[in-house]
């Protein structure tokens, strides 16, 4: 018997806002990265990228260790210790004259902002499940795929009117605001009857309890492949709109109107996630984002960039179909493990960045005068999703027989 579901309009704002945490984090550095490079003399654009990419390893191991600890030691107070770590490691790429050092904290960051972002997840599991939840969670995404609309063009606002520090302190601001909202006003969703005795077994008997589902692990496998050839996007975006297109005031510009392209399609996959299902939507998506990875490679496979008003349409009709992806991925990894929610989302985090830091590390080095790279990237990964959707496909029709 599924649990009641009733819309929570301060809970879902406030479960957005953490997640938002750590999109400013990422993206609002993004126009600054060159300068940062030059200031800690790093000059090599792609050595660059790590400033982006290793946030996300962080975030990835942070959620192997502190999304279980929620499960034993509630929610709220694993979100607390996650800010704490947050704040040492900004203080590190603040007072840092090391290019090493400077990575370090943003690795350390990244472990931080894994509670904001894991145990966001894990209360929602904690409330709602089935479509609903994956309605609750595409509302979620939007918002955290919403904030580098406007990242970018803070993040540039604040260097040139200060300097590349401000952007840092702008985010413990913030952060220590959502912080305090957090505090007076969610209850903690994980009641003591349904917490994990924490022992040095948890992290063991949860990962079996994860890798016995087998849905589980194939979404979060597809989860990776995606993630990871979008984080290619992330990571070289400055690259390519400032040096290969000589585009860098226009940069937080389109970088915004790609970043509306995903909200748009997280926003009509939460109108219609409950009508259609998660999994259909999410398959047709995949089949969407290996065609017009696949179109473009087919069109521009001599490596010559086409013209920016080309490039923007492909990357919208990419980043659209990404929008269906990445909450109902989640949601589908998620529904199966509601009795160890904390452990899962972690897990299915981990792994899923695990997957993507290589892949986004990888192809990341080839695009230097081309961005034929990345949507080689993109079809590669795009298909073998899609392999592993219909091999989904064929076991629920087995199933439902």
């Amino acid at each position: 018997m599924q649990k009641p579901q009733k819309f929570k309009f301060e809970f879902v704002a406030l479960m957005a806002s953490l997640m938002s945490i750590v999109a400013l984090s990422i993206d609002a550095l993004l126009p600054a990265i060159p300068e940062i490079g030059k200031t800690l003399n790093s000059l090599d654009p792609s050595k660059n990228q790590l400033l982006i990419t290793m946030i996300f390893l962080g975030i990835g191991c942070g959620q192997l260790v502190l999304g279980p600890l929620s499960d034993s030691f509630g929610r709220k107070p694993i979100v607390y210790v996650g800010f704490f770590i947050f704040i040492i490691a900004s203080i590190f790429c603040l007072t840092t004259e090391s290019f090493t050092v400077m990575i370090f904290g943003r690795t350390l960051q990244g472990f931080g902002l894994a509670s904001a972002r894991t145990i966001s997840i894990s209360m929602v599991r904690d409330q709602f499940e089935g479509d609903y939840m994956a309605k609750i969670i595409s509302i979620i995404v939007m918002f955290f795929l919403l904030v580098p609309v406007i990242a970018p063009t803070l993040g540039q606002f604040l260097f040139h009117m200060f300097n590349w520090e401000a952007i840092f302190y702008f985010n413990l601001v913030f952060g220590f605001l959502i912080m305090l909202w957090f505090w007076f006003r969610q209850p903690e969703t994980l009641t003591k009857t349904n917490r994990i005795k924490f022992s040095p077994n948890l992290y063991v008997n949860g990962t079996k309890k994860f890798f016995k589902s087998s849905d589980a692990v194939a979404y979060t496998f597809i989860s990776g492949f995606i993630t990871g050839s979008f984080m290619v996007y992330l990571s070289t975006s400055q690259q390519i709109f400032q040096e290969q297109y000589k585009l860098a005031e226009m940069f937080p510009y389109i970088f915004a109107s790609l970043a509306i392209s995903i909200g748009l399609a997280t926003f009509l996959n939460s109108r219609l996630v409950e009508r259609f299902g998660m999994f259909n939507i999410a398959y047709k998506a995949c089949i969407a984002y290996a065609t017009v990875s696949l179109l473009f490679v087919i069109l521009f496979w001599s490596g010559k960039n086409p013209s920016i008003y080309i490039l923007v349409p492909f990357f919208a009709m990419q980043f659209f179909a990404v929008g269906f992806l990445f909450g109902n991925l989640r949601a589908l990894a998620m529904q199966p493990l509601g009795h160890i929610a904390g452990i899962g989302a972690a897990i299915n985090g981990f792994l899923s960045t695990v997957l993507a830091v290589p892949i986004a590390n990888f192809i990341g080095t080839y695009v230097n005068t081309s961005v034929l790279p990345l949507f080689i990237g993109f079809s590669f990964f795009g298909i073998l999703s899609l392999v592993v959707f219909l091999i989904l496909k064929r076991k629920r029709a087995v199933q439902n027989a």
